[in-house]
């Protein structure tokens, strides 16, 4: 068994101010006993769109160099839930990064389901403006400390295929940082999480964005960890902080002993 941080984060513009952030929730997480920690997706820079473009290579050089040292400076494994990495002229991939002890990087996703909805509150997000959908599926790093762990980001959780392919590749603990939207997660978030939580048997590590980052943007918070059974073991609330659980592979045995749902699928993938 072991302990496990979803950090809860209000980022804004300012790179440094949001490292800054992220470095004392990580230091918070780590004086608790969290020995695997999650950063929420755009949590070193959360603004408008002109001036993420502008900023990519400086934010995602930033990104990294903090990913790496944070990690080596608390000893723990650390994942970065989403930033913007240049790709084509114009665009950038929205990367989560999965960091070592040492500072060497695990594993790495690049975003493939883009938000680009029209929300009955008169918000309009269109994410494939900026950003180039990754085209691998995401990854699953067999950690010998932690367990399978399966990558993802925010979107992605409304696809429940792409968390069936994790869970094949043998996931046990399933990553979904976010910057969810105050109006989709007061009615979708908890019970998204706990559905792809139950149909997977699998661990859910959720580190959210919250509160308002500009005038028109606003984040539902709650970042969660949920067990197998679905059960949520620990909620950040809707202020910065974090939440931190035990993750027991026990109890992922039990639960995957007791409900086999796994070895029942009829329609299994080509």
């Amino acid at each position: 068994s072991y302990l496990a941080a979803a950090i809860q984060m209000n980022s804004r513009t300012d790179v440094q101010s949001n490292l800054a952030q992220a470095e004392d929730l990580i230091d918070l997480a780590v004086r608790q006993g969290a020995e695997l920690v999650g950063l929420p997706e755009n949590f070193s820079f959360l603004g408008d769109e002109k001036t993420k473009l502008a900023q990519a290579a400086d934010i995602a050089q930033a990104s990294e160099a903090f990913l790496k040292q944070m990690a080596q400076r608390y000893q723990v494994t650390l994942l970065g839930g989403g930033f913007p990495v240049p790709s084509e002229p114009g665009k950038v991939h929205n990367r989560a990064l999965l960091i070592a002890p040492n500072g060497q990087e695990l594993s790495r996703y690049d975003k493939v389901h883009l938000f680009d909805v029209n929300l009955p509150d008169g918000n309009t997000y269109q994410e494939s403006s900026t950003v180039i959908a990754g085209v691998q599926l995401p990854p699953v790093y067999p950690s010998k400390t932690f367990g399978h762990i399966g990558l993802s980001i925010c979107y992605d959780v409304r696809f429940p295929e792409l968390y069936r392919h994790l869970s094949q590749m043998g996931a046990e603990v399933l990553f979904i940082p976010a910057a969810f939207t105050a109006y989709t997660g007061k009615d979708h978030w908890q019970v998204l999480l706990q559905a792809r939580a139950i149909e997977n048997t699998a661990y859910i590590i959720a580190p959210a964005q919250v509160g308002r980052h500009n005038a028109l943007r606003q984040s539902h918070g709650h970042a969660l960890v949920v067990d197998p059974w679905g059960m949520i073991l620990a909620d950040a609330g809707r202020e910065p902080g974090v939440a931190i659980a035990e993750i027991t592979p026990n109890r992922l045995a039990q639960v995957r002993q007791q409900m086999p749902s796994l070895q029942h699928r009829v329609f299994l993938p080509t």
